[in-house]
């Protein structure tokens, strides 16, 4: 986490110099150049000491929350619109590098003020402008009775992060609008302890589906980015966050596996822990999940980080039809226009937002319902999953 973070200070700090000829070509005041740089100084040397005692508790997480805000407001801008400089620098190439002008340096600085303007609208109103999702996913192999089955998918509440009761009561709401079949939450439902959830308790109870609630753990629910004073006391935590679950009405799976049944037939449901490559703690347990599972048996698995489904899951003695995942939140941060998909986060997962495919076997990966360390969501929103599933249209006109 902490090798990411310094990466993304210093492209921050690389843009910063690039963008700051635009500065220099506008104005010559010493004063104004002296607060470029004593700003950024600061801002680099908060999130830094802030990153090395992140552990001490969730105030100072909610301060680096505040910091990393601060930074892409200031970042993104200047990066997006140094676009207009860099195009610039190419015909500067050809004529021996002149002074720049001052009309394109105006036009960068037009651009980087429309940008923060959007980021202003992503880190205000974006984290929770709730947009619904739909895919329809055919299998040869799908239970008759459970052609044209409807779940709705949420994952990444984050409920720590919380404070817009009625916003938040929006998402849910759309949640329950869908009227799917079943209803299942891939984890992290808080940032660290379970009475993140208290006041939101009653919100989520009334979530409704048919065929029932079911969720999973997440990398964050099990305490493991706090200081506990002790481990009883993190065990404790642990133990309430799962009766949460409980009185919120979802079955929460822990390397386990249920039928649900319908019409005489059946699908199987399964529920790991988390399980996530590069530091993150490996509690899932596939093999354990899926021993009482017959071969042939249509199953749906819920793990929380997309790694899995590469690392563990597409290569497992057993067929697994279907994976549902979260976890990347799409770093809240990216581009979706026109059938376009860019995040950074995409160099870091493989899969990170939306549906894929390999062998005969999916994945989808939400882009979470809630928000973390960004206090925002800038073009990535907020997410409400809906999967219709089929049987295989050619294997029906068979």
């Amino acid at each position: 986490m902490a090798k990411r973070f310094l990466l993304i200070l210093s492209l921050f700090l690389l843009g910063d110099i690039y963008f700051y000829q635009a500065v220099v070509t506008i104005t010559q005041n010493p004063a104004l150049h002296l607060s470029y740089w004593v700003i950024d100084i600061l801002l680099v040397a908060g999130i830094i000491s802030t990153v090395f005692i992140l552990r001490a508790g969730n105030q100072v997480q909610r301060l680096l929350s505040l910091l990393l805000t601060a930074m892409l407001l200031i970042f993104i801008p200047k990066v997006f619109s140094s676009v207009i400089l860099s195009a610039e620098d190419v015909f500067r190439l050809f004529r021996g590098f002149p002074p720049r002008s001052l009309y394109i340096s105006e036009a960068t600085l037009a651009l980087a003020g429309l940008i923060f303007l959007i980021i202003i609208f992503g880190v205000t109103r974006g984290k929770h402008f709730y947009r619904i999702k739909k895919e329809t996913i055919y299998f040869p192999d799908l239970p008759e009775a459970f052609d044209g089955f409807t779940i709705t998918q949420i994952s990444d509440v984050h409920s720590g992060s919380f404070s817009d009761a009625k916003s938040v009561q929006k998402g849910l709401d759309l949640v329950n609008s869908q009227n799917s079949d079943l209803l299942l939450f891939t984890g992290d439902l808080v940032n660290n302890m379970a009475s993140e959830m208290d006041q939101w308790i009653p919100m989520f109870t009334k979530l409704k589906a048919p065929y029932g609630k079911y969720s999973v753990l997440g990398n964050h629910d099990y305490g493991d980015y706090i200081r506990w004073e002790s481990n009883a006391a993190k065990e404790a935590n642990l133990n309430r966050l799962k009766e949460v679950h409980v009185e919120t009405g979802f079955k929460l799976l822990l390397n386990e596996a249920v039928e649900i049944n319908k019409q005489g037939e059946s699908v199987a449901l399964i529920g790991v822990e988390n399980w996530g490559k590069g530091g993150f703690h490996q509690y899932g347990d596939l093999k354990k999940a899926t021993s009482k599972l017959t071969d042939n048996s249509f199953k749906i698995l819920m793990s929380h980080d997309p790694s899995h489904w590469d690392e563990v899951t597409v290569d497992h003695e057993q067929h697994v039809h279907l994976t549902l995942a979260g976890h990347t939140h799409g770093m809240q941060f990216g581009i979706e226009l026109f059938g376009f998909k860019w995040s950074p986060i995409k160099y870091f997962y493989k899969q990170w937002a939306g549906l894929y495919k390999q062998g005969g076997k999916y994945l989808y990966v939400n882009r979470g319902f809630g928000f973390h360390g960004l206090r925002g969501r800038i073009g990535i929103w907020p997410e409400i999953t809906v999967l219709t599933l089929k049987r295989d249209r050619f294997n029906q006109l068979a």
